[in-house]
């Protein structure tokens, strides 16, 4: 029975590449002299955290940040920004959540889509991914045309794998 995957995962590699790209540019930008200004990427990868002495260099920081993470090929869609938090010495951070996986209520809400739009085609949620089974290839890719549809109105980054014939 010919199925896919559909997951939502970051290359780790290359939102630490992004990370250090951000780090050095803002360490030899003319405004950001003086300024302590860093970005810190938690050890299990699940968030990203701007912090810098005032909220509009954060929102500098932040802004070099999405540049670098586009050109290294990082949906910004994975990225959930938390608010602007004082922290001591009056310093400011900002946090950024990094999406892993396919939530379960996205997921229900993807097989809703495939369940109305009567493609011949079966979802199954698997932990943080979709698995969808079909009886052949073009109803796979018209269930997949159609995932591509949706991904603006979710605000969520698919990539599809483990495609089978």
């Amino acid at each position: 029975m010919p199925s896919f995957d559909v997951v939502s995962k970051i290359d780790l590699a290359e939102l630490d590449n992004a990370v250090n790209q951000t780090k050095k540019e803002l360490s030899t930008r003319y405004d950001f002299q003086g300024v302590n200004a860093d970005i810190v990427v938690a050890p299990d990868h699940t968030s990203v955290t701007v912090k810098a002495n005032s909220e509009d260099k954060v929102q500098a920081a932040k802004e070099v940040l999405l540049v670098k993470l586009a050109k290294r090929g990082i949906s910004l869609r994975v990225l959930e920004f938390g608010d602007i938090e004082k922290t001591g010495l009056a310093n400011v951070k900002q946090p950024i959540k990094l999406q892993q996986g396919i939530p379960v209520e996205k997921s229900k809400e993807l097989i809703k889509v495939l369940k109305d739009s009567k493609i011949k085609v079966q979802g199954s949620i698997q932990a943080d991914q979709l698995r969808v089974t079909g009886k052949n290839r073009d109803d796979l890719q018209a269930a997949m045309a159609l995932f591509r549809q949706e991904q603006d109105r979710l605000s969520l980054d698919m990539q599809f794998t483990n495609f089978r014939d």
